[in-house]
């Protein structure tokens, strides 16, 4: 592959199948699928996951907008940035996010930018998570209604420099936190003069 703009993936659908619901959750279900591919028969099963977007928030200050809660599965208080499901019918992800950003930070944002958009684990479940770049923040007057993990969030605001070093030594491991403040501060490498 001698042409760099070729390196993407690459959408695929194999011939026949079916596909039948498991388990259906209260967030996510769990589907199993039976298809053709390379000669065989294959029988997948994966949480099919309405996606979601994440909001890398970063003020004039060059510090980024973190959050910290307890997450079940990983039985961590874990460091996260600003993050949602594209839980509502029709609603474009830009919009979730800044829904998203007011729902869990209490703030708006006047620029958006998107950063990028990652698959979390392909081998598991079908989310996709859209990832934005906030600036020119405002805080709103308003606080959202916060229960269950959400009832004691953490909020702080980290040099970017600080969490990017952070994810480099492994101290915060949360896959989205992660590509979201690598991909803000390689933009932000790229934009400077000489970047």
């Amino acid at each position: 592959m001698t042409d760099p703009a070729l390196l993407r993936d690459e959408p695929f659908t194999p011939a026949g199948g079916s596909s039948e619901l498991v388990f259906a959750g209260k967030v996510w279900d769990v589907r199993r699928d039976t298809f053709g591919y390379n000669g065989d028969q294959l029988v997948r099963e994966y949480v099919a996951h309405t996606g979601a977007v994440a909001i890398v928030a970063l003020d004039a200050d060059g510090r980024v907008l973190l959050i910290q809660q307890y997450r079940h599965p990983i039985r961590h208080r874990d460091w996260e940035i600003p993050a949602g499901l594209l839980d509502v019918a029709g609603e474009p992800p830009e919009q979730a996010a800044r829904r998203e950003l007011a729902e869990e930070a209490d703030m708006t944002a006047a620029e958006w930018t998107p950063l990028t958009s990652v698959f979390t684990t392909p081998g598991g479940n079908d989310e996709i998570v859209h990832i934005y770049l906030a600036q020119h923040l405002t805080r709103t007057d308003g606080a959202f209604d916060r229960d269950g993990e959400e009832a004691d969030i953490r909020v702080e605001w980290v040099p970017l420099a600080d969490a990017v070093t952070a994810v480099l030594e492994g101290r915060m491991r949360n896959g989205i936190l992660a590509v979201g403040v690598l991909a803000a501060a390689e933009r932000l490498r790229r934009a400077e003069p000489g970047g």
